[in-house]
This record gives structure tokens, C-alpha cells and sequence, in this order.
């Protein structure tokens, strides 16, 4: 009987591929990466108006729950995005507790559309930098004449 050796080969020699350091990356992500990380697909029209596919979530921006028990047409604000918890806090939804209070109920970022962005200049200089108009298109890819001004 021989053996095989099968090795799986990892595109970054820097990350590790060990579940328990992915979660323990994850868990203890700091709060400027998390505001990265929680984002947020933007509506049809806003797409098309900015070339922008998707933008970090914030309080005061308008979004539509598009999945779960709490999936509706209608626009709510975002009252707040705690990144401690993952979670972003929406205007109407909240649930009853035993004792009768009421208690927010959090949504993840990623089942969310945003449909009006609060703007300000440092958002503004985001959408402005995201857009991909104005990126090129051709990654990396030299035309013939640069190949042929190369030799």
C-alpha cells in the first residue's frame, strides 16, 4: 500500500486556513475594519447614479429589510450600527419581551439594500474613489504597441 501525499496549497502564505484562527480573527476584529466589513449592497437606482455596487452602512441611512422575518417594501432609517455585535438597529422593527417591553431587533448588514445615503463630504470622497467609471478597466494588461515599445 503506498500513501499519497496530498497538499493543498494556499493562495496567501499570510492568512491562515486554521478555523480556529479564522474565528478568532473574526471575533476580535477591530471596529475600523468591522465598519469595512459591514456593508451594504445599494438600491438599483443608487447603483446607477454612483457606479457604486455597495457602501459601508450608517446611522441616518435609509434602507429596505430584503430578507427574514422582518422583509418588507417599505424604507426605514438606520437608528444605529453596532459593530460590536454585527448588527445595524432599523426605525419599527423591534419585538415584545415577556415583560412587556419592547427591544430593537438587530439586522445584519448583508440583508439590507440601502436606498438613501446620508451624505457628507467623506462619504461623498468614498463614492467618489468607488466609482467604477472612472477606473480603468483593463487591469494590468498591456496593449501591443506597449509590448512592442518594450523590446
Amino acid at each position: 500500500i503506498t500513501l499519497i501525499e496530498v497538499s493543498i496549497m494556499k493562495y496567501t502564505a499570510h492568512v491562515s486556513s486554521s478555523r480556529r484562527k479564522q474565528r478568532k480573527a473574526h471575533f476580535l476584529t477591530p471596529s475600523s475594519i468591522r465598519r469595512k466589513q459591514m456593508t451594504a449592497p445599494l438600491s438599483k437606482e443608487l447603483r446607477q447614479k454612483y457606479n457604486v455596487r455597495s457602501m459601508p452602512i450608517r446611522k441616518d441611512d435609509e434602507v429596505q429589510i430584503t430578507r427574514g422575518q422582518y422583509k418588507s417594501q417599505q424604507l426605514a432609517k438606520v437608528i444605529s450600527v453596532y459593530r460590536k455585535r454585527w448588527v445595524s438597529y432599523v426605525e419599527r422593527v423591534q419585538r415584545d419581551k415577556a415583560n412587556g417591553t419592547t427591544v430593537p431587533v438587530g439586522i445584519s448588514a448583508s440583508k439590507v439594500e440601502i436606498s438613501k445615503l446620508k451624505l457628507d463630504k467623506d462619504r461623498r470622497a468614498i463614492l467618489e474613489s468607488k466609482d467604477m467609471s472612472k477606473k480603468k478597466t483593463d487591469k494590468g494588461k498591456i496593449t501591443e504597441e506597449e509590448a512592442m515599445a518594450a523590446e
